[in-house]
């Protein structure tokens, strides 16, 4: 089972938290005057449990623009975010922050919750959502499915619940537990007969009852006491779960929302970051040398001055790098997100990647300055040499990389090298320019995770050749450079641990089965858009009957694969040679007059303009035609 956290976003008043209570039952406003006036000021916590039994926690963060700081400690760890908007006002200025903060933080999986839908009629309820899929456009909400509810009558939960688990079974990635434990803390309080209490999302690694880990930035060794999830004692808490844990050895006047929990040792305090920082698009600013900024990073809040060490300025939709100079220490890990807003007026600006947690000061414009430097002196050098290719194993580490963090020559490295390829604890992938080294065990917890997937992926699509490489590259090493990554496929695929066709990996000896059900499926294909013509049908629309619409949509990539079919857009399809013919007669076209129009596309094909469009869009695409500045207009691409 995995772990899933659901977050709220959207704006003040469009019904997060009465959404929430409809589907669990419960109120998340604990406060007050958050009751009082009707707003959540800070995050509200609770679960619900979906048809097939999985418990869902659920994350409700504030909307109003005073409260983006609660909000952004809301994000951490969340697998999917509901958007809420209401039927009634549509997007709303607080509602773009949020979708911005969100991207931001890297979150990839959303369903847009239309809310409120009682208030409207149908016709102004398809005029809002129209309103906001085009502002949902190049967002990572694009695309994302939509449901429209009603929290105060129930309209669409079900819908809702439906949508939220198939995303989970579908979609949601399970979190890394091998790593360590960190938790982020976004609240702590006291209670009577059991001291201190802290809440989080764990977002990698597990907690068990009875370990000693150590509260960060304030230093403070803390042993766990006892462990709740969604209300229930717990011996141990898993990455992407909902926990509260008591501790013993801290006080709550000692922790601030923004500590973390880790092993001892795991982390380092800093009051500086180097970081990747990437302005909004639709910034209205341009961040400057030396800016002031409020810094959000896990649950943490911080000033602190923005140092640009490679550009005078980075204005919107560029990307620069950065030292962050805090006025107070946190402790972060290399990739965390965060968010930056200007000091005053409190606007967000933008955010990014956290390239390095424990930099030293840096001019700027210094390339030699911004290099990274790693040091480590501990144990023998074969023991240190293993363990720092080790604690690369996401990455792996060149020999050029080891031989500079540990402070010795290639060649004073090489015996040792030798020794550890010899007995099989690491893999070495020499190359051009370098040589690059991985630890058997990292190898392994991949190779297991690639296999298990393949497995399951062969199960549920039978009918495509395997898993794209590049997909697998994103998926499970994606911080491992192109090249050495097909190095290692190229390996691995040698001795038979994985098959492999063009760029599609599979499980050894695996075969696309050409069975009934995919010549049946074949065959509609190919009856449909020989029928249809050039009045293209959009594949969404075509009756499959009693064939799975997953195994038509697997057997019709199977036939572009194979030449037979092409993608004239997200929606269009047709048989390659009606397009090789429709190129032909276009390009004859081109060569006895200049210009080319739909309407004549149109005519020429003898359909309508609805599908006359998409035969230009797919020219310009193949480089047959390209636009002279008007829409409808289009000349020869030479």
């Amino acid at each position: 089972m995995k772990n899933i956290i659901v977050g709220t976003a959207g704006h003040i008043d469009h019904g997060k938290t009465t959404l929430i209570k409809a589907l669990t039952g419960r109120n998340t406003d604990r406060w007050e005057e958050e009751q009082r006036r009707g707003i959540t000021i800070d995050l509200g916590f609770t679960y619900f449990d979906l048809k097939n039994g999985d418990r869902v926690g659920i994350i409700d963060v504030p909307g109003h623009e005073k409260f983006i700081n609660n909000m952004v400690a809301g994000v951490v760890g969340m697998d999917l975010v509901l958007l809420v908007v209401a039927a009634d006002e549509g997007i709303m200025p607080q509602t773009r922050e949020h979708m911005d903060i969100l991207g931001l933080l890297g979150i990839k999986k959303s369903i847009l919750v239309i809310n409120k839908c009682d208030l409207v009629d149908e016709e102004w309820l398809e005029l809002v959502e129209e309103e906001i899929q085009e502002e949902l456009e190049g967002t990572f909400l694009e695309g994302a499915p939509v449901v429209k509810v009603s929290a105060a009558t129930g309209q669409g939960l079900d819908e809702l619940t439906d949508t939220i688990q198939q995303l989970m079974s579908d979609e949601v990635v399970a979190k890394d537990i091998q790593t360590i434990p960190r938790l982020p803390i976004d609240r702590a309080f006291t209670l009577s007969g059991f001291g201190t209490i802290i809440t989080g999302t764990l977002i990698s690694g597990t907690i068990t009852r009875e370990d000693v880990l150590e509260m960060y930035p304030i230093g403070k060794e803390c042993k766990i006491r006892n462990i709740q999830v969604h209300g229930q004692n717990q011996d141990k808490c898993y990455a992407g779960q909902r926990v509260a844990i008591n501790l013993s050895n801290v006080k709550k006047k000692e922790i601030r929302r923004g500590c973390v929990l880790a092993p001892k040792n795991s982390m380092k305090n800093t009051d500086l970051l180097d970081v990747k920082l990437k302005v909004l698009e639709d910034s209205m600013r341009i961040l400057t040398n030396h800016e002031r900024l409020h810094l959000y990073t896990g649950t943490s809040e911080i000033l602190c001055r923005a140092v640009l060490l490679d550009k005078e300025q980075i204005g919107p939709g560029e990307e620069g790098l950065v030292q962050l100079r805090l006025e107070e220490e946190i402790a972060v890990k290399r990739g965390d997100r965060f968010v930056v807003r200007f000091y005053s007026p409190m606007e967000t600006i933008g955010g990014g990647i956290v390239l390095e947690p424990n930099p030293v000061r840096k001019k700027r414009f210094d390339a030699q300055a911004i290099e990274e430097l790693k040091k480590k002196e501990s144990g023998s050098l074969g023991d240190v040499m293993e363990l720092q290719i080790k604690e690369h194993g996401d990455t792996m580490i060149t020999l050029a990389e080891l031989a500079k963090v540990m402070a010795h020559s290639v060649d004073e490295l090489k015996e040792y090298l030798e020794e550890l390829e010899e007995s099989g604890t690491i893999f070495v992938f020499p190359m051009k320019k370098d040589t690059y080294l991985w630890h058997r065990d990292s190898e392994f917890a991949v190779r297991q995770k690639i296999e298990e997937t393949l497995q399951k992926y062969h199960s549920e699509h039978p009918y495509r050749y395997g898993m794209k490489k590049a997909e697998i590259h994103n998926t499970f090493l994606k911080k491992i450079k192109p090249n050495i990554f097909d190095a290692y496929i190229e390996r691995m695929t040698g001795e038979n641990v994985y098959g492999r066709r063009e760029e599609y990996l599979s499980l050894p000896g695996y075969e696309v089965p050409r069975d009934a059900m995919y010549l049946q499926t074949e065959k509609l294909i190919e009856d449909t858009f020989e029928k249809a013509g050039y009045d293209f049908v959009r594949f969404s629309e075509i009756d499959f009957g009693k064939i799975p619409r997953q195994t038509a949509e697997d057997v019709v990539l199977m036939m572009i694969d194979e030449g037979k079919v092409l993608r004239i857009n997200e929606e269009m399809f047709t048989m390659k040679h009606l397009m090789d013919e429709a190129k032909e007669k276009i390009q004859n076209h081109l060569k006895e007059e200049n210009l080319i129009t739909i309407a004549q596309v149109r005519d020429m094909f003898s359909t309508s303009r609805k599908s006359a469009k998409p035969i230009l869009e797919y020219m310009d695409s193949i480089k047959v035609t390209k636009k002279t500045g008007g829409e409808s207009e289009r000349v020869a691409y030479l």
